[in-house]
């Protein structure tokens, strides 16, 4: 079955390895991650990855609770064009953020509950995210999340004439259960990190996989 275009994004790449396996594959985003997570680059790696990533795939920063000024500084040095929130980032963080920089802002919600979803949807982000949650983990678990309590949380806003903001959809997706999820969810983008490693090592075979199957099933040119 034919489905919508989708969007990927490779999250949590580290090396000009996983830079070199992008660029021949071509995701619509990768992801470098800021927080301190086992993905953790530095703004000096992160810089010099940026500059052989192919212009045409979008680098996205992931950051929880980051000082704006370090964020903005990235954006201002082309290391990035996409800020990804995973904190407790308000509103007035996410509009001085697109106010002082030209950057695209997804804003991450772990999914624990339909009330709790409804609550944290942003009016200022682009694009939402949202993820499994686990405790003192910002994201990048590997772990799925019940379908059923976004499903019932975007039908409330809906029904309350509250705008859907586009989402990415993480958490847990691999190229065995991609398909399913697709068939079952209208996102924007379907965000992948887990589910294309192994042994903790972005696999070139399993990104060039997960990216077939999501443009066949969305019915986009490979």
């Amino acid at each position: 079955m034919k489905m919508k275009s989708v969007k990927i994004k490779i999250c949590g790449l580290k090396t000009l390895a996983d830079i070199e396996i992008v660029n021949r594959y071509q995701p619509d985003y990768i992801g470098f991650v800021f927080a301190h997570t086992r993905r953790f680059v530095t703004d000096e790696q992160a810089f010099d990855m940026s500059r052989v990533l192919d212009s045409r795939i979008q680098a996205a920063g992931v950051f929880v609770n980051e000082p704006l000024e370090h964020v903005a500084a990235l954006c201002d040095r082309g290391v990035i064009n996409v800020v990804q929130l995973h904190g407790e980032e308000s509103e007035a963080y996410v509009r001085e953020l697109k106010r002082r920089t030209d950057a695209t802002v997804i804003k991450a919600v772990r999914v624990q509950s339909a009330e709790q979803v409804f609550r944290q949807m942003s009016q200022a982000a682009d694009y939402m995210l949202y993820d499994t949650y686990r405790k003192g983990e910002p994201g990048g678990t590997g772990e799925r999340f019940s379908l059923g309590i976004l499903q019932e949380s975007l039908r409330r806003m809906k029904e309350n004439g509250q705008t859907v903001k586009p989402y990415f959809l993480a958490g847990g997706l691999d190229c065995g259960n991609v398909g399913s999820v697709l068939e079952q969810m209208e996102c924007f983008a379907v965000d992948v990190s887990t589910g294309v490693e192994t042994d903790g090592v972005k696999d070139e075979a399993k990104i060039r996989q997960f990216i077939e199957h999501v443009r066949q099933l969305s019915g986009c040119e490979l």
